[in-house]
C-alpha cells in the first residue's frame, strides 16, 4: 500500500471543493495543512484545544433568529416563523467552536491592478481572493465558523459565519462572482462593517489599503472597541512596491478613470519610493500601537510560502 503525505490527504478530501473554485489551489492547501489559525486572546466562541459542540457551531442553547442566507444549514430553519412571516429565518445558537473568523476582502477598483490582460500574473484581488479562500478552507477543516464580507464603497456581498462545506461553497461563489470595481470608502470600516460583526471574532482584513489612513484607523479602532482581534493582510502589486518603470509611461487612475498622467518615470522614482516608505512606516506604526498583526504581501510572492510563513510564525508566538 502506497504511503500518502499530509498534503496528498488534503488534496484528496478537497478535490470537489477545488473543482468548483479557481481560488483554492492545491499547492497552497498542502503547504498550510497541519497549521491552525488561533486567536491570541480569548474571543467569543473560542475554546482552547477542544470542540465541545457535536453540532459544529450549534449548541442546544438558543440565542436569536436571523434571516436565512444561501449556505445556511436548512435543519436550523424555523418553519413556525416562516408560517407567520412568509420569510425564512434560521435559529442561531451560542457557538462552541474553537474560533469565529470574519474575512473582509477589498474588491474596490484599485484591487484590479495589474490589468490581467497584461499577462503579469494575478491581480491584487485575485491574490487576495485566493488568500481568503484558502483561509476559509483551513478554518472550515478545523470545524471553525468563518464568514465573508466583500466591500468597496458598500458591502457588495456577505456570507454569515458557519463551518459547513455548503457554507464554504457559498463563500467561494461570492469571491468568484465579485468584480473589482467602484472606489474604496474607508469610512465603511467604521460604519457598516462593524455593525455586521455581531459577535466578537478574529477579523482578517485583506486589502491594498489605498484609502484615507485616518478613516482606516478609525475603522480599526471601532472594531477593537468591540473587542475583535484583527489581522491586516496588506496586498500590493510588485510594481507598486518597486516602481520598475523606465520608459515614458501613462498612469491611469483605476478608481478615478478621468485622471491620467504621462511622465518620465525615472524622474519620479526616488520621490515615489520615499512617499511609499513614509506611508508604509505610518501603517506599521498604527498597527503596532494597536497590537494588530500586519502582514505585508506582494503579488510577486508565492502565496503558499507567504501564508505558511505567517501562520507558522503566529502559531509559534501563541505557544510562548
Amino acid at each position: 500500500m502506497a504511503a500518502r503525505t499530509e498534503g496528498q490527504r488534503v488534496d484528496e478530501r478537497s478535490t470537489h471543493t477545488r473543482r468548483v473554485s479557481p481560488y483554492l489551489r492545491p499547492e497552497i492547501l498542502a503547504a498550510i495543512s497541519g497549521l491552525e489559525l488561533r486567536a491570541r486572546r480569548v474571543v467569543e466562541g473560542f475554546v482552547s484545544g477542544t470542540h465541545r459542540s457535536p453540532y459544529r457551531g450549534y449548541s442546544v442553547e438558543f440565542a436569536e433568529h436571523r434571516e436565512y442566507v444561501p449556505g445556511d444549514d436548512i435543519r436550523h430553519i424555523d418553519w413556525r416563523v416562516w408560517g407567520r412571516a412568509d420569510r425564512l429565518y434560521v435559529k442561531q445558537y451560542e457557538e462552541e467552536t474553537n474560533l469565529r473568523t470574519e474575512i473582509l476582502v477589498d474588491c474596490s477598483a484599485s484591487m484590479r491592478y495589474p490589468d490581467p490582460s497584461d499577462g503579469q500574473g494575478l491581480t491584487k484581488f485575485e491574490y487576495g481572493a485566493t488568500l481568503a479562500a484558502c483561509l476559509a478552507f483551513l478554518l472550515t477543516q478545523q470545524q471553525d465558523a468563518v464568514g465573508l464580507h466583500l466591500f468597496n464603497d458598500d458591502v457588495s456581498a456577505a456570507v454569515a459565519p458557519a463551518s459547513s462545506a455548503a457554507h464554504l461553497r457559498a463563500m467561494l461563489r461570492a469571491l468568484e462572482q465579485s468584480q473589482a470595481e467602484r472606489p474604496t470608502d474607508a469610512a465603511l470600516l467604521a460604519r457598516r462593517l462593524p455593525e455586521a460583526l455581531r459577535q466578537r471574532s478574529l477579523v482578517v482584513l485583506i486589502s491594498d489599503l489605498l484609502m484615507d489612513v485616518d478613516s482606516l484607523v478609525r475603522g480599526l479602532d471601532r472594531m477593537r472597541y468591540d473587542r475583535h482581534e484583527i489581522i491586516v493582510m496588506h496586498v500590493l502589486a510588485a510594481d507598486e512596491r518597486t516602481f520598475p518603470f523606465r520608459d515614458r509611461t501613462r498612469f491611469d487612475g483605476l478608481e478615478a478613470p478621468e485622471q491620467t498622467l504621462t511622465v518620465d518615470p525615472q524622474s519620479l522614482r526616488t520621490a515615489y519610493l520615499d512617499a511609499l516608505d513614509d506611508w508604509l512606516r505610518r501603517l506599521r506604526t498604527e498597527m503596532l500601537n494597536r497590537q494588530i498583526d500586519f502582514v505585508e504581501l506582494s503579488t510577486a510572492d508565492p502565496l503558499d510560502v507567504a501564508l505558511r510563513r505567517y501562520l507558522a510564525a503566529r502559531e509559534h508566538a501563541l505557544k510562548r
